[in-house]
């Protein structure tokens, strides 16, 4: 179980279950040119979740400090895993991740997409030992790449498939796919954010500059609330714009989407103690689960507009 929370094995299921919805869930049934086979896919998926998982472990070997402070129960470098493992753990699994990119860029025909998979797992380190103890810089990069493991699946199987005659098509549906990363990108800067308050005791310890220790807690915190109606607003906007000829989307949204995104304004206003930050954190990540198992609707709202 240790192994497993180092790596953080239920953000690299997120990661792997929204990979494969965007492959089953949407691209296929609505007939997208795409280019990869089940296999590729996997490989696809091990590929960004090692990455990921290495991304985690560094990150957890320059945290050990704040950890102790912010999380003492939960420290696992230096404990029931020696510094030297997680190394090679890290080291490992972006040679695992890099090889894997490197292979299936080959195999789609795209040799310069490789770059990604290196692009990636060297933010992760830079991020990892020296960004995330800048102001929001750190917060907006991480957020970046989870948008990216995003947008991947749409690079590796629309573009290679792309041609003139189906571009606008192809467009359309990597749009979508963007339209995703870009509110998995809000909703996990939120995330940064309110974890970063949450920590701001052991993080101001460290020396980092995150956004409380700059600003203080009480401005951060109503930073947190105003950024959070930016999703609120723009989902609530599409539900009525675009959904409102369809109950099961409307209902969907407005149970899972938007009435915990507007929980989450108001909990962020009147927020105070460290476990109050750490709840909104939690809520944020069942919006951003819920948000991408929204891809399960198109089926029914493409049907209602036929």
């Amino acid at each position: 179980m240790d192994f497993l929370n180092l790596i953080r094995w239920k953000n690299l299921l997120m990661i792997a279950l929204v990979q494969l919805l965007i492959k089953y869930a949407f691209l296929e049934p609505f007939g997208a040119q795409i280019s990869l086979t089940s296999l590729g896919i996997t490989l696809l998926i091990l590929a960004t979740v090692s990455i990921a998982a290495a991304g985690n472990i560094i990150n957890d070997i320059y945290d050990v400090e704040t950890d102790f402070v912010n999380k003492p129960n939960r420290v696992i470098i230096g404990k029931s895993i020696s510094e030297k493992m997680a190394y090679n753990l890290f080291i490992a699994f972006n040679i695992i991740g890099v090889g894997l990119g490197f292979y299936l860029s080959h195999r789609v025909g795209k040799s310069p997409f490789f770059s990604l998979f290196v692009i990636i797992s060297a933010l992760l380190y830079v991020y990892a030992t020296y960004l995330k103890r800048t102001l929001l810089i750190g917060n907006i990069i991480i957020s970046v790449l989870v948008a990216l493991s995003i947008i991947i699946v749409g690079v590796f199987e629309l573009l290679p498939s792309t041609t003139p005659q189906n571009q606008p098509f192809q467009l359309a549906f990597f749009k979508i796919i963007f339209n995703y990363a870009i509110f998995a990108f809000i909703i996990n800067l939120l995330r940064e954010i309110a974890k970063d308050i949450e920590d701001i005791d052991g993080d101001h310890k460290a020396g980092m500059n995150t956004l409380p220790i700059v600003i203080g807690r009480e401005r951060a915190s109503k930073v947190l609330f105003v950024l959070s109606l930016v999703p609120l607003f723009v989902i609530t906007l599409y539900t009525i714009e675009s959904l409102y000829k369809n109950q099961i989307a409307v209902i969907y949204f407005l149970l899972l989407v938007i009435g915990p995104l507007f929980y989450i304004s108001i909990k962020a206003f009147s927020a105070k103690t460290k476990k109050d930050y750490h709840h909104i954190s939690n809520i944020l990540k069942l919006v951003m689960l819920f948000g991408m198992l929204s891809l399960l609707l198109y089926k029914y709202i493409i049907l209602n507009y036929a």
